[in-house]
């Protein structure tokens, strides 16, 4: 991706005494002359910073678009007549557009389950026509659920685009701005500061967010969180809120995070995992004392993967985990979220204290084992269900692949989830199971699955070849 051109998108100069400050303007009587002075500055550099705002979003605001996803899910309802009925559902959320050739990133929780998405562009051909718009279809490029990011691709060129920021050099205070459709209101902007630029959540996740004022709202997801030079530091994806609505605690994932996933998602549909190979351990206040460490909270390495990346560079079990590329760590999560943020192939810093004695290493980063547990962001409940076995699946092909160790056979149907609703027809299948036979015949893809399903009778006998964990094995049960 060329950024050259989004890059220079915002440009302006005599900014630097607005972002110190904000003005604050007071109106009264009785004024000296010099404080009369003073509230015209103060009038001048609102209605400066007013202005630049105003600047601001007219250049940015055609390079988010607003997302309208039509799904299928399962009714909710108490009467089991109507259990496994699935009713049409309609949900909206934002993107930006980050290549003129289309591709626009968004949350993958906006896309989740789509049957049908369509894309609403502003359309600028026409100056008088402000709220003129096109409409897209659009098709999912890959998913990343871990990170809650998608890449979309509309057939379209010459869109305007935004470029990135890097996020780490964001401070605490500074003004930011986010651009969506809360509520399906387009093209809508809000203000607020950064309230954090690190923010774990207490789910135990190894992300970590930017956390924001700026009101964020149902719609917002996939949005950007802009700066004042109107690129983008953060993908809006979640709000904390008793009520429902914008209480003011809003997260966006951080530009340096969206940039490498968004990089992988683009090329190859999914993202390559990056760890180092070791067993990561909070430190308690009886184990600090134990061991003598004089170190809580803190994290030690309780095993180092024999062979691993990290054994290779001279980590050892024992070795308390001080710093990850300079940042210091006293939670295990800080060190989950600066490994997530590295790509297969990069070297990371790191400092330990062993013994008292403190020192560096650099290890590499090498690819997470291939997990099943990805397939899931690959496939969604319409196109990829197959009811008679109470499944997600997909031809096995080169998308599914990469998410899988190397299987025994190069055709078949991986099982990529199973969906609550349909897990009572399952016969015993699991995720990442492939099924090469039914009843002897090959099957190499998912519609010939289909098809031989399909010719079967209640009461029929089947037999289903599958590969479970590299071992080869037969599912039988009898079509109900």
């Amino acid at each position: 991706m060329d950024n050259a051109k989004s890059n220079r998108l915002y440009s302006v100069t005599g900014r630097r005494h607005l972002r110190g400050t904000l003005p604050f303007l007071f109106l009264c009587t009785g004024l000296t002359n010099l404080e009369a002075q003073n509230v015209r500055n103060h009038t001048n550099a609102l209605a400066a910073f007013s202005a630049e705002v105003e600047e601001l979003c007219d250049l940015v605001s055609p390079a988010v678009v607003q997302i309208e996803v039509r799904s299928r899910a399962p009714v909710e309802n108490e009467d089991e007549r109507r259990a496994g009925f699935f009713a049409r559902q309609r949900g909206s959320g934002s993107g930006v557009i980050l290549e003129a050739s289309g591709y626009i990133i968004t949350n993958a929780h906006v896309t989740e389950g789509s049957s049908d998405i369509d894309v609403s562009v502003a359309d600028r051909s026409d100056p008088a026509l402000k709220d003129a718009h096109k409409h897209f279809a659009a098709h999912v490029v890959g998913t990343d659920a871990e990170t809650d990011l998608a890449v979309l691709k509309i057939d379209a060129s010459n869109l305007p685009t935004l470029g990135f920021r890097d996020s780490d050099t964001l401070k605490q205070g500074q003004i930011v701005f986010a651009l969506g459709s809360p509520l399906g209101l387009e093209n809508t902007l809000t203000v607020g500061y950064v309230s954090a630029t690190s923010r774990q959540l207490p789910s135990g996740e190894a992300m970590s967010y930017i956390q924001t004022d700026a009101p964020i709202n149902p719609g917002n997801s996939g949005g950007p969180l802009l700066d004042m030079d109107g690129k983008v530091v953060g993908i809006n994806t979640m709000i904390f809120s008793k009520s429902g609505g914008s209480e003011g605690i809003g997260f966006a994932i951080p530009s340096n995070v969206v940039r490498h996933v968004y990089d992988q998602l683009r090329k190859e549909g999914h993202v390559h995992r990056g760890t180092i190979g070791v067993v990561m351990q909070e430190i308690d206040p009886q184990m600090s004392q134990a061991l003598g460490l004089n170190r809580h909270p803190g994290v030690i390495l309780s095993d180092v993967v024999p062979r691993g990346a990290a054994e290779t560079a001279g980590l050892e079990q024992g070795d308390v985990l001080l710093a990850l590329n300079g940042r210091p760590v006293t939670r295990i999560r800080q060190a989950q979220a600066a490994i997530l943020q590295m790509a297969v192939g990069d070297t990371i810093t790191v400092d330990i204290q062993r013994s008292g004695e403190k020192m560096q290493k650099r290890v590499a980063v090498l690819e997470r084992p291939k997990s099943p547990v990805a397939l899931a962001d690959l496939v969604n409940s319409q196109s990829n269900l197959v009811r008679e076995l109470g499944i997600l699946a997909m031809t096995l092909d080169e998308k599914v692949t990469p998410n899988l160790p190397d299987t025994r056979r190069l055709y078949g149907v991986v099982v990529a989830a199973i969906p609550a609703e349909f897990a009572a027809l399952n016969p015993g299948l699991l995720p990442g199971d492939l099924i090469y036979e039914l009843n002897a015949n090959r099957i190499h893809s998912l519609d010939e699955l289909r098809t031989a399903l399909k010719t079967l009778k209640p009461g029929d006998p089947v037999a289903l070849l599958t590969e479970h964990e590299g071992a080869l094995g037969y599912v039988s049960f009898t079509v109900e």
